[in-house]
C-alpha cells in the first residue's frame, strides 16, 4: 500500500481530486468513496483529508464499516432473519440510521461524533470526540450500489449462496435494505468517487494483504481459509458494482492489477 500511495500517478490523481472537490463543492458536504475490499478507499480518504485540510477545509473521514452492528446484534439478526447475517459486511449489518443521522448533521453544520469499529475484535469501539466539519468523506465497499432485480437475485453467484441461501432469503433481505435505508444514505453522498478494481481475483488478493497487515500489527486476524469464506458474501454486490457504478459514480479511478491508478474519469 505504501508503494501504491507514493507513486507519481497516485499523487497526481490525489491532487486532481482535491482540486476538483475544493472548486466544485458547496460546503458543508458529504463525499462518498466506493470500491471493493482492499481497493484503497481508506488510504485515499485519509490522503484527501490531509490535502483538503491544507487548503483550509475542515475535513475528516469515516468508513461505512465503522457503523457495523455488534456481534450480539448481528446474532439476533441471524436468529430472526438468516444465519448469514451473523457475519458483518452486507447491507443490513450496519447502524444505517446512525450513518444517515451523522451525514445529515454534517450537512446541517452540526457537530458529529464519528463512530469507530475494531475489526480485530469484531466489535464497535469508542466514538471519536464530537467535531464540526466542513466536509465528511465516507468510504465503503458498496456505496452507490442499487437493489437488483428478481431475475438477478435468482441466480447464485457462488457456492455459499447455492448451499447456504438456497431459497434466496438472505439475498432478498440484503436487497430490501439496499432499496430502503441504504438508498436514502447514498442520496446524501455527493459526489460519489469509485475506485474501479480490475477483477474479483485482484479484490481477494488485495483483501488478503489487509489481513496480513492486521496480523502484523495486532497479532490476530483471519486465517487464509477463514478469509476465503469471509469474502463470499461480498461477491454478489461487488460484481453488481461493476455493472452499475459506471453510470452512478461521478468520478471513476481505474486501478490496474498492481493496484496503481491508470485513469481518472470525471463526469
Amino acid at each position: 500500500m505504501t508503494a501504491f500511495r507514493a507513486s507519481a500517478q497516485y499523487q497526481t490523481t490525489l491532487a486532481q481530486l482535491a482540486e476538483k472537490l475544493q472548486s466544485d463543492l458547496s460546503l458543508p458536504a458529504v463525499v462518498g468513496i466506493s470500491g471493493a475490499q482492499g481497493s484503497g478507499k481508506s488510504t485515499l480518504a485519509a490522503a484527501l483529508v490531509v490535502q483538503l485540510q491544507q487548503r483550509g477545509i475542515n475535513a475528516d473521514t469515516v468508513s461505512l464499516d465503522d457503523y457495523y452492528l455488534s456481534k450480539a446484534q448481528r446474532q439476533t439478526l441471524a436468529e430472526q432473519v438468516h444465519p448469514l447475517l451473523a457475519q458483518r459486511g452486507v447491507p443490513g449489518t450496519h447502524h444505517i440510521q446512525q450513518a444517515i443521522n451523522d451525514a445529515t448533521a454534517v450537512l446541517a453544520g452540526q457537530p458529529v461524533a464519528l463512530p469507530q469499529f475494531d475489526k480485530a475484535l469484531d466489535e464497535p469501539a469508542v466514538a471519536l470526540p464530537a467535531q464540526q466539519l466542513d466536509l465528511l468523506i465516507v468510504e465503503g465497499w458498496c456505496l452507490g450500489v442499487k437493489p437488483q432485480t428478481s431475475a438477478e437475485l435468482a441466480v447464485p453467484v457462488n457456492q455459499m449462496e447455492q448451499h447456504e441461501d438456497s431459497d434466496g432469503r438472505w439475498r432478498r433481505y440484503v436487497n430490501s435494505q439496499l432499496a430502503g435505508p441504504y438508498a436514502d444514505y447514498w442520496q446524501l453522498l455527493k459526489p460519489l468517487i469509485w475506485l474501479k478494481a480490475p477483477d474479483w481475483q485482484s479484490v481477494c488478493r488485495w483483501r488478503a494483504r489487509q489481513e496480513q497487515q492486521l496480523w502484523r500489527t495486532r497479532g490476530c486476524g483471519m486465517t487464509d481459509t477463514e478469509l476465503a469464506r469471509f469474502m463470499l458474501p461480498f461477491q454478489r454486490l461487488t460484481l453488481a458494482s461493476w455493472q452499475q457504478l459506471p453510470q452512478q459514480a461521478n468520478m471513476i479511478i481505474t486501478l490496474d492489477q498492481q493496484h496503481s491508478p491508470t485513469t481518472l474519469t470525471v463526469k
